[in-house]
């Protein structure tokens, strides 16, 4: 990964990019102009601790920001973004920033997207380069929530999501049961799909589209499948948001497929205890935290995903040209009570989830765990 990422400061006392691992007079100033891509702007409140328990200072956050750009960019640019702000760092009060602010550089891009429940055009900020980033990263964005579509074609997704979230005393190594259940399902309609922890308790899949469709197919797609993977797996999965029902269980959350909607974004640090990250992981090692039930093999904090980055490239790299066509499931319907499957392949007619998914699991019975 490029050192300097194109971010040059303007004053010697502080260099955004070697604070990593440095002290703190290494990493932090009061404040700092910096000239990215020929663009000037001043960081400020450098030496704010956001991250009480470790230390890690918004001048770090920025710093991070600012190396993991090359990746992240590509995976943000074009698509509303939603700010997380925790101006007083994590452990203090946040709130969410969709409408981008008055007192912004004019050569921060934005694009109007129509809110229904406002009755008006909210103008998204959109990361289109690392000087935006690194102007959302200044404001204690610490979290990036981009939208599943591109601003130029809101209702047309470009991935379809799993969000897997763990009741306790589940935790991501089920999530990762869960996550290898929902791989077999696409392998058996030859889809590749992705994973990415969330960065906080969960594990989210993502499947790459990149083909025209909407949201009236994807979200009942997921919905069906989410229901599908409950009807088989009732002791462990649940496709109902009821906080009473999740205990011990997975959510599949599938409503992130929604226009209205956002999702943690690849690379993304987390507001929590430590600076988490949304990070990119291989399948092989989802299956090695679940054999060896160990929820720290998928636990990364930003120096981590700077280093993986630099040695195993952008892992998610596909999810961005992966041009995939979901199926057509003869006889999904939406009913008043939800989603269901009614037929799974060759046209036969069935209408429970369980046997829709046997030929699934005849097929990945072989190479796979039996789903």
């Amino acid at each position: 990964m490029p050192r300097n990422s194109g971010y040059t400061s303007t004053a010697s006392p502080f260099h955004p990019l070697a604070g990593l691992g440095g002290t703190r007079e290494d990493r932090v100033n009061s404040s700092q102009g910096v000239e990215i891509e020929g663009k000037h702007l001043k960081l400020t409140n450098l030496d704010k601790i956001l991250y009480p328990a470790t230390g890690f200072a918004k001048g770090q956050v920025i710093d991070y920001y600012a190396r993991i750009a090359p990746v992240l960019v590509p995976h943000f640019a074009g698509r509303p973004l939603t700010l997380k702000r925790y101006p007083e760092g994590v452990d203090k009060e946040y709130f969410f920033e969709k409408n981008a602010t008055k007192y912004r550089p004019e050569w921060v891009k934005t694009a109007p997207i129509w809110s229904e429940g406002n009755h008006r055009n909210v103008n998204y900020i959109l990361a289109n380069d690392l000087a935006t980033l690194i102007w959302v990263a200044n404001l204690a964005s610490i979290e990036l929530h981009p939208s599943l579509s591109l601003a130029k074609d809101i209702m047309s997704p470009t991935v379809i999501a799993f969000d897997l979230d763990p009741g306790p005393p589940a935790n991501i190594v089920q999530c990762c049961q869960v996550g290898l259940w929902l791989r077999e399902i696409f392998d058996y309609f030859g889809l590749q799909s992705f994973p990415k922890t969330s960065g906080s308790k969960g594990l989210q899949i993502y499947v790459p589209l990149n083909l025209p469709t909407s949201y009236d197919v994807t979200k009942p797609f997921a919905h069906a499948l989410a229901r599908l993977l409950e009807a088989d797996h009732k002791e462990l999965v649940v496709s109902d948001m009821k906080k009473e029902l999740r205990v011990g269980r997975v959510l599949v959350d599938w409503s992130q497929n929604d226009e209205h909607k956002t999702t943690i974004g690849v690379y993304s640090l987390r507001a929590r205890e430590h600076p988490t990250v949304s990070t990119p992981v291989k399948w092989e090692e989802v299956e090695q935290a679940l054999k060896k039930k160990d929820a720290g093999r998928l636990v990364f904090e930003a120096p981590q995903v700077l280093e993986r980055v630099a040695r195993m490239g952008d892992l998610f790299e596909p999810v961005l040209t992966l041009k995939q066509k979901l199926p057509k499931l003869d006889g999904v319907e939406v009913a008043a009570e939800g989603v269901e499957i009614a037929a799974a392949s060759e046209g036969s007619k069935r209408s429970r989830a369980k046997k829709a998914s046997a030929p699934m699991r005849r097929k990945a019975k072989k190479s796979r765990p039996k789903v």
